[in-house]
């Protein structure tokens, strides 16, 4: 091994724990925000509860493509440059970090457990429970496929295989993170406050996304194969969605609301429910 790839493979390693230990950190500040507060106001409760479905698939994805010989096989038939997927075990310990933080914030809206201040209106929102329950449908339907297939075929790159479904997992990661943020940003803008939800978890993931992005770069960079990339789709999309919407909630609380005045607005339903239909904010249906 030369020194240039060695000192490569070292940065890319830094990076990586750099990022994850980023990243692991911006689940810290919300919790302890809304146990401070002895609330969860102004924190809406879609984020939650597809956070937690998010990142199961996310720690599925990252474990099986590091420990699984068959995943491996077939990846390294689809990408012959590469062959090496560029999963690394920081990613995996970080979504299996993330699962038990996203829970435990998502327990927080059951007053039974911690006692905290819920409004009746904070309840998950139709669009997001048909995300949901669509996400568990859709990888049903991928596994369905895969095993329709007859075991006598063999694997052909082009066709499908078990990393289909490897892949479904990570899409449904994808559509989560690209819209799990979108009820939040709505609720800041209703209650043209970003009370509630902490800025440094925003700061956090900020830095976390663009070191993710980095570490993917660089590592397909020095394959030569930028396949790599194409290898690895969620975690270069996940990491500028994230980029993306971390900078919208930075415009909001540091320009747009910057003297919003920290104020309980529980008994609005857009505050905490932005994706309810008209019916569902009828005090008679909730």
């Amino acid at each position: 091994m030369s020194q240039l790839e060695a000192f490569v493979k070292a940065l890319s390693r830094l990076l990586g724990w750099i990022y994850t230990f980023c990243w692991s950190a911006s689940f810290y500040p919300q919790p302890i925000d809304n146990y401070r507060r002895k609330a969860t106001t102004g924190l809406a409760i879609d984020f939650p509860t597809v956070n937690v479905l998010g990142f199961v698939c996310y720690t599925v994805y990252t474990g099986v493509f590091l420990y699984s010989p068959l995943i491996r096989d077939q990846y390294a038939a689809r990408h012959p440059l590469s062959q090496e997927p560029t999963v690394r075990f920081n990613d995996f310990a970080f979504a299996l970090h993330a699962v038990v933080l996203s829970g435990l914030v998502y327990t927080q809206f059951y007053p039974a457990i911690w006692g905290f201040k819920v409004s009746r209106f904070q309840k998950v929102s139709k669009p997001i429970a048909g995300l949901f329950w669509g996400s568990f449908v859709a990888i049903a339907v991928v596994v369905c496929i895969v095993l329709a297939k007859s075991p006598d075929d063999g694997y052909e790159p082009l066709t499908w295989a078990w990393i289909d479904v490897i892949y479904a997992l990570s899409y449904v990661k994808l559509v989560i993170t690209v819209v799990k943020y979108v009820p939040q940003a709505w609720v800041n803008y209703k209650r043209k406050s970003t009370r509630g939800w902490s800025i440094i978890q925003i700061l956090l993931d900020f830095t976390g996304g663009l070191l993710s992005l980095a570490q993917l770069v660089l590592d397909s960079a020095f394959q030569n194969d930028w396949s790599g990339i194409a290898g690895n789709p969620i975690k270069f999309l996940l990491s500028n969605v994230t980029i993306f919407f971390d900078l919208v909630f930075m415009v909001q609380h540091y320009i747009l609301y910057r003297d919003a005045k920290d104020e309980d607005t529980t008994t609005h339903p857009d505050v905490h429910s932005p994706l309810l239909s008209h019916r569902d904010e009828d005090p008679e249906n909730v």
